[in-house]
């Protein structure tokens, strides 16, 4: 399988592509949200990565080509969306963790129950819920759909804030969570809860 050839650029290194998709669209099922906030993991060489320890049935999506969705359950519950980047074979992905509803606020509230536009798409979860992405989406190519993301020019670096990634216990320090500065869809910072 091959890149798709309008998304080639997220067959870049995670920390690179990463900072790159704040600003991007993300499109389905009615609604478009323009990406604030998202997490990079770096497969093998990341211990807070799902692929860490190789590829599994779960996994095996973030081994394929960039620009794939790759579609988990958090807590058993929450679908949770991935854009895998870097080369085929190895396992690299961003997680989408919030947006701004630009288009199809109407059906955002339906699904997520709530009025306050910030909230629509305010974490991992959330933005899956408003688009509506279940896992059943999951290996989709980006270029494609049903699930389309568009890349829009890059922002200038001064726009872009960095720190660790929310509720981790492997390798929670590494600043590579990256967000838009002052932007109010951006999701609360949570450190991972101590084991006793």
């Amino acid at each position: 399988m091959s890149v798709s050839p309008d998304l080639g650029l997220l067959a870049g290194d995670v920390l690179d592509v990463a900072p790159r998709l704040l600003g991007a669209t993300l499109r389905h099922d009615g609604v478009t949200v323009r990406l604030t906030e998202v997490e990079a993991y770096a497969g093998s060489d990341d211990p807070g990565s799902h692929a860490y320890r190789g590829p599994t049935p779960r996994t095996r999506v973030m081994f394929g080509p960039a620009g794939t969705l790759y579609a988990y359950l958090s807590y058993g519950m929450h679908v949770c969306a991935n854009v895998v980047t870097g080369p085929e074979g190895t396992a690299s992905a961003v997680l989408l963790r919030a947006g701004e509803v630009v288009e199809g606020a109407h059906l955002a509230r339906e699904r997520r129950s709530t009025t306050r536009d910030r909230d629509l798409a305010r974490g991992p979860a959330n933005l899956c819920r408003a688009l509506g992405i279940g896992l059943d989406l999951g290996g989709s190519d980006l270029a494609t759909g049903p699930v389309r993301l568009e890349l829009t020019a890059p922002l200038s670096r001064d726009r872009i804030s960095t720190g660790p990634r929310v509720g981790l216990r492997g390798a929670p320090d590494r600043p590579w969570r990256f967000w838009l500065t002052g932007e109010p869809s951006v999701s609360a910072y949570r450190p991972a809860a101590r084991r006793p």
